[in-house]
């Protein structure tokens, strides 16, 4: 799956896929019509679309998630970081925070993911 950029509306989709995969097409259909609005047409555009990007298979009429939620977002915030910011985790994080504050409990989780990546990396 090559990372890609999701508009709401197809983000709001891909969350009801994750939700609920594998699903079969037509449930699917009648879920996006209670949760979004949408017409039969409209849910078969959006999941082609998803489907042509890697994110979803529809095959024999059941959807499933290619990857995860968790994968896509990560790839996705990775792509970010390496076309805005060269690929500095410090610089996106020094932009991130420089005009919000973070709770002490939020630098308390960053210092421990760093922790923990640092730990795991020591041979």
């Amino acid at each position: 799956m090559e990372p890609t950029e999701l508009g709401e509306m197809q983000s709001r989709f891909a969350d009801i896929v994750w939700e609920h995969a594998p699903v079969a097409s037509g449930e699917l259909v009648k879920i996006c019509s209670v949760e979004l609005g949408w017409k039969k047409p409209t849910t078969y555009t959006v999941l082609r679309k998803l489907c042509e990007k890697g994110i979803f298979e529809n095959a024999d009429g059941v959807v499933k998630a290619v990857c995860t939620r968790e994968q896509f977002y990560s790839a996705a915030s990775e792509t970010f970081v390496n076309r805005t910011f060269g690929g500095s985790l410090p610089s996106f994080v020094a932009a991130f925070t420089a005009n919000k504050t973070l709770t002490a409990r939020e630098a308390d989780e960053i210092k421990r993911l760093i922790d923990d990546y640092l730990e795991g990396n020591e041979q």
